[in-house]
């Protein structure tokens, strides 16, 4: 057994630190012509950023080495830098939240990952709000970090359910291009593309602050200014999956910053959508207003059933949107004719009144033609809870059952009966043709079926508030 007494360890460290008799090296932050005494050796087994200044930097007569600080670094902030060195310790209780931040960055600037990964972690469970309110200036900054990853996962989730703190912040108009560029790059931002077209509009226009305000004004010159000006950001709106009147509306007086063929293509497949055209036709975005990129990358881990882990950064897989229920319908036949065919797919559904997110993986075939109903065999399958609100850890719950572990529905049923996970976990209505309605959803745990309980509550019946299909595709 190993007794680790660290408290007195610390203390007597930081009383070292504020020994002024037995330094051997100075570090001068030269922004506000301050110096500091350390010593050479707990610097450089604790920072290898001062490991590698340290080589760099010959002794005086003294025997005295002198580390020049020259970024911009507050004295408070490199103080509390230099105290964890010793210490271990940080105090952020009384500490500003925008100081809390550079705090942050400045252990990341002098290679101290496990200071900065923490800090990151702090600022995500408890100053989230600040986070929100601060997003550009955040996002901007961490952007192109290899490390943060958790506070990059932070700020992926808030980019696809609250892009409107993107977009309608006061500073929206001066971000940087690449940023614009990555937001119009993914494909599950929960807005409306033509909501998408207007910000990019304003925020080209206001790179070209002369441009007259009434666009019957324009002239031709005008255009290609704007045209210039936006021309890596075109290439990522959704143009193929917009009504003829969002054309119309929002498009149309614009059409002279889109190429011609482009235009004539946009055109063309408002009446002919099944005809070739030349340009590009990206997917829909596929963004979902259940499950967050960390519920992605979860669900991605058991469906690979593999020990990596994955992240909201790194998961191999795309979720393609085949269904949702608030926008397609809830009713039980809805379910068969747009899901019939399709493979590798997870349901997920937001259970009424709580934090609940349900759902399950079905590697097999919907099929919505068989007669009478049909159990699909399959050692894959299974069915889960998200975290979510007070829903505090999420739940895997692997088939027990393979015979009966997916149950296709026979067609005389399906104006009654939406996805089976063995037997136990459906979703159906009976009575209004509407699973948000009648309270006629279900869940029991049948230890034939699952192996553990996804619910914790007795009552077996539910209803919805929305649900989502996904097909599964690998991104490689």
């Amino acid at each position: 057994m190993a007794l680790k007494l660290f408290d007195k360890l610390s203390q007597n460290l930081i009383e070292l630190l504020n020994d002024k008799d037995d330094y051997n090296v100075i570090i001068e932050v030269k922004n506000e012509e301050k110096s500091f005494t350390a010593h050479s050796n707990i610097l450089k087994y604790r920072s290898s950023y001062f490991r590698k200044e340290l080589e760099n930097v010959q002794s005086n007569e003294n025997n005295i080495k002198t580390i020049i600080i020259k970024s911009r670094i507050s004295v408070q902030i490199f103080d509390i830098i230099l105290k964890y060195i010793y210490g271990g310790i940080v105090d952020l209780e009384s500490a500003e939240d925008l100081f809390i931040f550079k705090l942050m960055l400045v252990a990341d600037e002098f290679e101290l990952e496990e200071l900065a990964n923490k800090i990151g972690t702090f600022l995500i469970e408890t100053k989230a709000s600040w986070l929100k309110t601060h997003f550009s200036m955040v996002y901007n900054t961490i952007f192109d970090k290899k490390k943060f990853n958790d506070l990059q996962n932070f700020c992926n989730d808030v980019i696809v359910r609250y892009p409107s703190l993107i977009f309608e912040s006061s500073d929206f108009n001066s971000l940087p291009e690449f940023l614009l560029v990555s937001l119009l790059k993914r494909n599950d931002s929960q807005m409306k593309e033509t909501e998408i077209w207007d910000y990019v509009i304003k925020w080209g226009i206001a790179q070209n602050p002369t441009l007259p305000k009434n666009l019957g004004e324009w002239s031709k010159e005008n255009i290609i200014t704007l045209k210039t000006t936006l021309q890596k950001c075109l290439p990522y709106i959704r143009y193929f999956h917009l009504s003829a009147d969002e054309v119309r509306h929002s498009i149309k007086p614009y059409k002279k910053i889109l190429d011609e063929q482009l235009w004539k293509d946009i055109n063309f497949h408002l009446s002919s959508p099944k005809q070739y055209v030349k340009s590009i036709i990206l997917p829909a975005r596929s963004f979902s207003a259940i499950i967050s990129e960390f519920h992605k990358a979860e669900i991605s881990t058991w469906i690979h059933r593999d020990t990596t882990i994955y992240t909201s950064l790194n998961y191999p897989y795309r979720f393609e949107l085949i269904l949702r229920g608030s926008r397609d319908g809830f009713s039980p036949q809805t379910f068969w004719n747009v899901c019939h065919n399709h493979a590798r797919t997870v349901l997920v559904a937001k259970v009424r009144g709580t934090d609940e997110i349900l759902g399950g993986y079905n590697p097999l075939i919907w099929d919505n033609s068989i007669t009478s109903g049909q159990w699909m065999e399959t050692v894959d399958s299974f069915i889960f809870s998200l975290k979510n609100g007070n829903i505090k850890n999420s739940i895997l719950s692997k088939v027990k059952n393979p015979k009966k572990a997916i149950l296709n529905i026979r067609k005389s049923e399906q104006n009654k009966f939406g996805p089976c996970f063995g037997n136990y976990f459906y979703l159906r209505s009976r009575g209004s043709d509407d699973f948000t309605l009648d309270n006629d959803c279900y869940y029991k745990h049948h230890i034939g079926y699952y192996e553990i309980p996804i619910r914790t509550t007795l009552l077996n019946y539910f209803s919805i508030v929305d649900y989502e299909v996904f097909k599964i595709v690998r991104k490689d």
